[in-house]
């Protein structure tokens, strides 16, 4: 039961070796840059762990390491994040029992590596487009620059997107997303960035340390910039209903994953909650590899994304039906089988007798996401519930410096955009560093440019209003930012000297 995309319309998936592992029983095909969760979708087996308080069956809900449905223990090590921990040849993989067993002791699976020290300029936390263009803007200007992320590539978000940029080629118009990662990626290598994959940072701390844990050689890293550029990302938000955990329910995004990054079909036949620009373009790109869409479900009485990719859909006979929305998840053994979507009021009530089924294997949550800021309230920066970018999110000046002096935000990770808003940021980011430990005159001309740009041209779109509102919300003055420091000093700084 090979899940894989053999041949598809935009895309083509250059696959490493062939390997085996064994999960449980079993032998599993996979091959090199496959993660473990995708070869095992990939293989037909879905339920690949079970719900601590209840033991409910669980698998991939997000796909990019930022909830704990895929938990798996891999060679005797638990909490293993298999969405994002790639394949071996010859590993162990079982389902986790929980509470989880610890690893041996006497006998550990991979021995640590030895703990080492980085001093660097600029720290640069996450691979995606905000994080890419902060690294090779502030390289550029001579700093020294290690940039951080958990996965083993680049790109963040934009490897999985198939759809092509607007706008001058000076912001990549034209280009599809995965071309976009491609060439900031070799940008970023040319401009000479130190680059570490498959690490996670869990901490700032006082006297300017960064923890980052080094999946790769298992090993703590201890960094100490003097500045840094936090490009966390966003995360997909759930939605309540019965049926919610089945394995089979899982965020849109997880379903690029499996069909863009890794060519796995997610499934047979899929219904999508939302129409916004994520749920119309995932619903197309599920088109293109293969799997039916029964429905897209929008509550609101008309869609929420650009007419353009609604339009397209339309033509591909795609039901879209506003004013609804899913009402029950039903499956046997935990795993998804059918939908029921029922009528909304003007009230957002649903309206009884008015419940459509749907036979599907697949429903694609996508309602919205909210920003990953959780290291810059770990880091004492000064926060803000702002509902426009999707949560809480932290403050910062103009030059996008937070409360903590020397941390940079950057991206989703300060408010929900686009990725050409979190491109351009991350340049005024890695010019912002530049500028405060090299005095950089040219990078403080280039932040400015590029903020006339962001502010009264980009953002000037009626469709970026309510984006381009909330990140107001966001920006203090300078002045502003002082009073903040001192009345809320902030645990954690980098030191410019």
């Amino acid at each position: 039961m090979d899940k894989r995309i053999w041949s598809h319309p935009v895309l083509s998936f250059r696959r490493g070796p062939r390997v085996t592992f064994r999960f449980e029983d079993q032998v599993v095909e996979a091959y090199i840059g496959e993660t473990i969760a995708a070869a095992l979708w990939a293989a037909g087996i879905k339920v690949i762990g079970y719900s601590r308080v209840y033991g409910e069956p669980r698998g991939p809900y997000c796909m990019i390491g930022k909830c704990a449905s895929c938990l798996v223990e891999v060679d005797g090590v638990p909490n293993v994040r298999s969405c994002i921990e790639p394949v071996r040849p010859g590993i162990t993989v079982r389902r986790q029992v929980n509470p989880p067993r610890p690893p041996s002791l006497t006998k550990p699976a991979k021995p640590p590596g030895e703990p080492v020290e980085i001093h660097v300029d600029l720290l640069v936390i996450g691979g995606g487009p905000a994080g890419l263009a902060a690294a090779e803007e502030a390289a550029g200007r001579g700093l020294s620059v290690l940039l951080v992320d958990e996965h083993h590539r680049l790109g963040g978000q934009m490897i999985k997107q198939t759809h092509k940029f607007f706008g001058s080629r000076r912001f990549f118009g034209g280009l599809r997303g995965f071309q976009v990662a491609e060439r900031m990626e070799k940008e970023v290598a040319e401009a000479g960035v130190r680059v570490m994959r498959q690490a996670t940072v869990f901490g700032l701390y006082r006297g300017g340390v960064v923890g980052v844990y080094d999946r790769a050689n298992n090993r703590l890293v201890k960094v100490y910039p003097r500045a840094v550029v936090a490009s966390t990302g966003a995360e997909e938000k759930p939605l309540l209903f019965p049926g919610n955990t089945m394995v089979g329910v899982m965020g849109a995004g997880a379903a690029q994953t499996f069909m863009n990054e890794y060519g796995i079909r997610p499934g047979d036949t899929a219904v999508i909650v939302g129409s916004g620009n994520v749920g119309l373009i995932v619903a197309y790109q599920l088109l293109q590899a293969g799997v039916r869409v029964a429905a897209l479900l929008e509550i609101m009485p008309r869609i929420g994304g650009w007419f353009v990719h609604a339009a397209k859909l339309t033509r591909m006979g795609v039901p879209i039906l506003t004013r609804h929305t899913v009402k029950e998840a039903r499956g046997r053994g935990g795993v998804l089988e059918k939908v029921v979507a029922t009528m909304v009021d003007e009230e957002g009530r649903m309206v009884p007798g008015s419940e459509k089924v749907f036979d599907a294997d697949l429903l694609l949550l996508a309602v919205g996401l909210k920003p990953d800021a959780r290291l810059f309230a770990q880091a004492g920066a000064a926060m803000r519930y702002i509902p426009g970018s999707g949560g809480f999110v932290p403050l910062r000046t103009e030059m996008l410096e937070t409360s903590v002096p020397g941390l940079y935000v950057a991206g989703d990770a300060g408010g929900i955009e686009e990725a050409t808003s979190a491109i351009i940021e991350g340049w005024i980011a890695g010019a912002a560093a530049a500028y405060r430990l090299r005095g950089d005159r040219g990078a403080l001309e280039r932040i400015r440019e590029l903020n006339r740009y962001l502010w009264e041209e980009y953002r000037a779109s009626p469709v970026l209003a309510r984006s381009r509102e909330a990140k107001k919300m966001a920006i203090v003055s300078e002045e502003e930012m002082e009073v903040i420091r001192r009345n809320n000093p902030p645990h954690v700084e980098f030191p410019a000297g």
